[in-house]
């Protein structure tokens, strides 16, 4: 059986990397008395495989991973077996059984959807300026890791909206292909806005159908 699993993670985990968070999966799941798959080999490992690496203090409503069971049971059975075996941070959100043969999850993303929330003020009409020149630039040269790449391709959606408080929020939809992935800290660089000023939350993993 393949599950995939939709989860949150929030709160002093939005700290944990992504090395950590899988064997954090993989101790909650032994503890639940899973029936993992393993790999073959020498060291065997159990098939667990996240979607997608969240940066450090990025919070998300939608992290996916899937995970390979000996035998099949049902999602809600899964589910209760998991709920006294996570940390409060992490809330499954949904349980599905998927096709065996699908291609691995890393290589079915497309692109991801993020929200961010400014914590120090700025001034709206300046930020929606420069929110409109960085959609219309034909190129967005950046650097990354001693790379340099076009940041502008990587942007599918960019868009603020101000709530009653004078707040202002990003929304983001950027690529997260392989070899094609948009960083939200890059587009806020590219804004003129320091990233520790924000908040970031993954909303969404967008797959191919």
């Amino acid at each position: 059986m393949r599950a995939r699993i939709t989860f949150t993670k929030q709160g002093a985990l939005r700290y944990t990397g992504h090395l950590d968070l899988h064997r954090l999966w993989e101790r909650a799941m032994r503890r639940a008395e899973l029936p993992l798959a393993y790999s073959q080999g020498f060291h065997p490992q159990p098939k667990i495989s996240i979607a997608a690496a969240l940066p450090l203090g990025f919070s998300s409503r939608a992290e996916v991973l899937d995970v390979r069971l000996n035998e099949e049971l049902s999602t809600q059975e899964i589910t209760d077996k998991l709920k006294n075996s996570l940390p409060k941070d992490i809330q499954i959100t949904q349980v599905e059984s998927v096709e065996e043969r699908l291609p691995a999850l890393q290589t079915l993303i497309l692109s991801a959807e993020y929200e961010v929330h400014l914590t120090e003020p700025v001034e709206g009409s300046d930020l929606k300026r420069k929110i409109e020149e960085t959609k219309q630039s034909e190129t967005l040269p950046r650097e990354r890791r001693g790379k340099f790449y076009d940041l502008r391709p990587l942007i599918e959606r960019l868009e603020m909206e101000t709530d009653a408080n004078g707040k202002h929020c990003l929304f983001m939809t950027l690529t997260a292909r392989e070899g094609a992935t948009g960083r939200p800290e890059e587009v806020l660089n590219a804004l003129g806005i320091e990233p520790e000023y924000t908040r970031v939350e993954r909303t969404k993993l967008i797959f191919k159908e």
